[in-house]
C-alpha cells in the first residue's frame, strides 16, 4: 500500500504560478510511473501530465509548455511545476502513482487532491 499527499495548491493571479507536490509514503515510490489529473466542477477527470520510472515525460495538450513535471525518487516525491497559469487551470489536482498512467488508470494509487484557483 502506498499513500500520496499532494500539496501546494491554492489562490493565484491569472499568469502566475504554483508547484504542486505529491509525496509517497514508501520507498517503492520509485517502480511506479506518476499521473497528474485534474477535475473541474462538471467536468471529466483530465491527464495533465505523465512521468515514467526512467523519468520520460508526456503532456496534454492544453498545458504542453506551461507544466513540468519532475520526480526526485531519493525524497518519494513527484512535483508538478505550473507557470502561466490560466483560470481554466481551475481544478481539483491528484496525483496517481501506478504501472502504466492512462486516462482512466486502472488499479494503483489517488492521492486526496489538491485545489488550484486560477482567478484575479
Amino acid at each position: 500500500q502506498v499513500q500520496l499527499v499532494e500539496s501546494g495548491g491554492g489562490l493565484v493571479q491569472p499568469g502566475g504560478s504554483l508547484r504542486l507536490s505529491c509525496a509517497a509514503s514508501r520507498s517503492t515510490f520509485s517502480i511506479y510511473a506518476i499521473g497528474w489529473y485534474r477535475q473541474a466542477p462538471g467536468k471529466q477527470r483530465e491527464l495533465v501530465a505523465r512521468i515514467t520510472t526512467g523519468g520520460s515525460t508526456n503532456y496534454a495538450d492544453s498545458v504542453k509548455g506551461r507544466f513540468t513535471i519532475s520526480r526526485d525518487n531519493a525524497k518519494n516525491t513527484a512535483y508538478l511545476q505550473m507557470n502561466s497559469l490560466k483560470p481554466e487551470d481551475t481544478a481539483v489536482y491528484y496525483c496517481h502513482a501506478g504501472a502504466v498512467i492512462t486516462q482512466t488508470p486502472i488499479g494503483g494509487y489517488w492521492g486526496q487532491g489538491t485545489q488550484v484557483t486560477v482567478s484575479s
